[in-house]
């Protein structure tokens, strides 16, 4: 949102017009910059602090890009809130509450301050070190990965009833049946009003690999011939010449087997602060998220899982209940960073 003079916080010499605002704590944090709290933190050159951090993203009167870093939480939260229900909001933190001014934002942001010049990175010298710059979504990675995941959480209903809970395939090695489940192949991300947004689009005639949890987790009893068909990319969905739908069956996928036994660990082992969040969900459901190196796991505590993988390029990999998952589920989110 485009801010007015009595929208002006301090950055350096100048006033800074806000433009948006983002929460950089360990349950909330922009994950396109990172897997986990500390790692969103080492990206702007902060220390993880318990209580975290607001961002505020604006221009000054030259229209050079600033990051404003403060420690009153609370209010960049009100404001956030504020904003999303369409309410105006004056948010000026006390000069006192300022951590950093930061040259250049290290997010992507849509609007520009009116009555100044472009935005655009502040003079060298203007700033201690270079500018902030967004991380690289134009080609697929870890941020746009992260997105991706942002953008299933966000979206959930949409992307469940793309799935046919009889794409599952059964743990003794039959098949369901079911027709093809779209997957989605294009992502790119941008903030909205303070919240990282991914957008995906869909592509129908891609089939979604979907596996069930115990077949994802049968890798000692399935063997290495299992895992030389998952790496040799095999498909769980096939049509005869006759035109008859049927299926392919795997003995699990080699990435989805390494997601689930890292997100195991996690529950022995806490990994760093926000590798795993948990949030609000309709009825007693939450949703939980989860990251590690390669991948993101986003599910909802009373259904499915959805998992992404650096490695495979615009997969959506639908995870289905089986025996394990929802004790898996469990065990996470009595562990998970909850907000505030």
């Amino acid at each position: 949102m485009a801010g007015t003079d009595e929208d002006a916080v301090a950055a350096g010499d100048d006033a800074l017009y806000v433009l948006t605002a983002v929460l950089l704590t360990p349950a909330k944090f922009p994950s396109v910059l990172g897997d986990d709290y500390p790692e969103a933190c080492a990206a702007l050159g902060l220390a993880p602090l318990a209580d975290g951090y607001g961002l505020v993203l604006g221009q000054d009167g030259s229209g050079a890009r600033w990051t404003v870093v403060v420690d009153d939480v609370s209010l960049v939260a009100v404001a956030i809130a504020s904003w999303d229900c369409g309410m105006e909001y004056d948010l000026s933190p006390d000069e006192r509450t300022v951590v950093a001014a930061l040259p250049g934002w290290p997010l992507a942001v849509a609007v520009a301050a009116p009555g100044v010049p472009a935005p655009h990175d502040p003079d060298p010298e203007a700033g201690d070190g270079p500018p902030l710059t967004p991380p690289d979504t134009s080609v697929w990675g870890s941020a746009q990965r992260r997105l991706g995941a942002d953008e299933i959480a966000l979206q959930w209903a949409r992307w469940r009833e793309q799935i046919d809970d009889a794409n599952f395939s059964r743990p003794n090695g039959g098949s369901t049946g079911g027709d093809k489940a779209a997957v989605g192949r294009s992502m790119d991300g941008r903030i909205v009003d303070g919240e990282i947004a991914g957008r995906v689009t869909t592509d129908g005639d891609a089939s979604a690999r979907a596996v069930s949890q115990d077949q994802a987790t049968d890798s000692e009893a399935a063997g290495d011939r299992a895992a030389e068909d998952a790496a040799a990319g095999d498909r769980a969905v096939g049509h005869t010449a006759s035109g008859e739908a049927e299926k392919e069956v795997r003995k699990g996928h080699s990435g989805i087997r390494r997601v689930l036994a890292e997100a195991r660990a996690y529950v022995d082992s806490p990994p760093p602060l926000g590798r795993v969040r948990s949030s609000f969900a309709p009825g007693d459901a939450r949703t939980l998220r989860a990251d590690g190196p390669g991948w993101s796991l986003v599910a909802r505590t009373d259904d499915i899982a959805f998992v992404l993988l650096d490695d495979e390029p615009g997969e959506v990999l639908p995870v289905g209940r089986g025996p394990e998952l929802p004790g898996l589920l469990e065990a996470l989110d009595k562990m998970a960073v909850r907000p505030s």
